[in-house]
């Protein structure tokens, strides 16, 4: 394999264990965040980039390696003790903590991305790259305690219960 080869792979390597890292912890962040709508934003976040993983273990197989192992685990911050009403502003932490990891994220991969000589690979790192923001912006919109942040419900109907942090209970 080329140097030139070796340092994609190194690159790609790398913006996967990472990306992966993030996943582990929106996640971890899932379970812990119970309020419906800003559950439902991880689980739309989560689901793309399990894309976005996918797509970088395309581009790591084609330069014969897998994916890595993820980065160092992102721990979540803790919530306050719960009273017996759900108050969505218990979870305001660990949503901006959300959107500054991701707007980490794209601050350390912005000029990385923008140097890479191979044009297929840098439009799909910048395509993760633009959707992380818009992943930033949603989480920020979620810890301002807009509830809204895929959508209005219908009819005014209203918020009751919660989501269960583990997804099959017996």
């Amino acid at each position: 394999m080329s140097t030139q080869q070796n340092d994609l792979q190194e690159l790609l390597s790398t913006a996967a264990a990472e990306r992966l890292a993030l996943i582990q912890r929106h996640e971890a962040g899932a379970r812990v965040v119970s309020h419906y709508d800003f559950n439902n934003t991880y689980q739309y976040v989560i689901s793309r980039e399990e894309t976005h993983l996918s797509w970088l273990q395309s581009a790591l197989a084609e330069l014969g390696t897998s994916l890595p192992a993820a980065a160092a685990a992102i721990p979540v911050p803790a919530i306050p003790k719960r009273g017996k009403k759900l108050d969505p502003a218990i979870f305001r932490n660990i949503l901006e903590d959300e959107a500054g990891g991701l707007q980490r994220f794209i601050d350390r991969w912005r000029p990385r991305v923008a140097a890479m000589s191979h044009a297929r690979h840098r439009n799909m790192l910048n395509v993760i790259l633009g959707e992380s923001a818009e992943h930033r912006r949603l989480f920020e919109q979620a810890s301002a305690g807009f509830e809204d942040v895929l959508g209005k419900r219908t009819d005014g109907a209203a918020r009751v219960g919660e989501v269960l942090p583990d997804r099959w209970q017996e």
